[in-house]
C-alpha cells in the first residue's frame, strides 16, 4: 500500500501542473513536536497529504496485497 501511494504522489507531482484538478485536497496530522532531555533531543510528528493520485495508488496497492 505504502508503495502505492508513493507511486501516485510521484506522478500526481509529475501530472499536477497539466492537470491541477489532481492537486492534494486534504492534509491531516500532528504538528512536530520536540521533546528536549539536555542529552537527547526527540522530534515527533506525522502529516498525511491525500490527493487523488495518491488515494488511487493506496487503493490499487490494497487491492494488489489482497491478490497476493
Amino acid at each position: 500500500m505504502l508503495l502505492g501511494a508513493l507511486l501516485g504522489d510521484a506522478l500526481g507531482v509529475v501530472l499536477i501542473p497539466l492537470l491541477p484538478v489532481l492537486k492534494p485536497f486534504s492534509s491531516v496530522g500532528l504538528a512536530p513536536a520536540t521533546l528536549d532531555l539536555h542529552f537527547i533531543r526527540l522530534t515527533f510528528g506525522f502529516t498525511l497529504t491525500l490527493g487523488p493520485l495518491t488515494a488511487l495508488g493506496l487503493l490499487l496497492g490494497y487491492l494488489l496485497y489482497r491478490k497476493l
